[in-house]
């Protein structure tokens, strides 16, 4: 998905290229077994982009060398993986979260126009920007909303919160997996005292199926992110 720069000024959209890691390295077909284990180590990856004369070749995964048993063998000597999987660099880091999740990659090759490899993205990274985004280190409370899609209107409830002396400092809208004709809206508020933002939208008939609004949920909001860190083993 490309961004449409007649919408969206690009100096306030986070695009791929911005997330470019330019110390992660990528392979050559020259390289050794043991080159490329050491770098993996160096890096905590279990994956790393080959590329030849600009080009992207594909990723070479941990297990792909072990497997050649020869530290001294080149990196030619595997078949790299996935050389049809990368984002663009003028696509959104949304795109590229989606891609390594469909794929199951712990980094993204990002190219340019010509297809010419720019660099790699860390899963890493981009978690800490999605983290940023959805505001999850900022004080507040957090309400989850049930409703029907055509009932759906984020102006209308933005104005119905801002009504109560608060704002929305992020919104995510999903699915809800049980009922189809249902999504679920997680609103983040820079308030901690939800209670008169909770009575106008019951009294508009907005269904709130969660809250929290306490101290140590914050905590614990942060510990389930330090946790996905450790589960990511990055």
């Amino acid at each position: 998905m490309s961004i449409d720069t007649d919408i969206y000024d690009l100096s306030t959209v986070m695009t791929a290229q911005e997330l470019i890691n330019d110390l992660i390295p990528p392979l050559k077909s020259g390289d050794t077994v043991s080159k490329a284990l050491g770098w993996m180590d160096g890096f905590r990856l279990s994956q790393l982009a080959w590329v030849e004369n600009n080009r992207y070749m594909g990723i070479v995964t941990e297990d792909m060398l072990f497997e050649l048993q020869d530290p001294q063998a080149k990196i030619s000597s595997v078949e790299p993986e996935l050389a049809d999987v990368f984002v663009y660099g003028n696509q959104h880091f949304f795109d590229v979260f989606k891609v390594a999740d469909a794929a199951g990659l712990r980094i993204v090759a990002v190219l340019n126009e010509q297809n010419e490899f720019e660099g790699v993205i860390s899963v890493k990274d981009t978690i800490s920007v999605l983290a940023k985004t959805f505001a999850t280190q900022s004080p507040g409370g957090i309400l989850v909303l049930s409703m029907d899609y055509y009932d759906y209107s984020l102006t209308h409830i933005s104005r119905l919160i801002e009504e109560n002396d608060a704002k929305i400092l992020s919104a995510h809208v999903e699915n809800d997996p049980y009922n189809p004709k249902k999504i679920k809206l997680t609103l983040k508020l820079n308030i901690i005292d939800l209670t008169r933002v909770l009575a106008t939208l019951e009294r508009f008939d907005y269904r709130v199926i969660a809250k929290f609004d306490d101290a140590p949920t914050f905590n614990l909001e942060q510990e389930r992110l330090d946790l996905l860190f450790k589960y990511l083993d990055l």
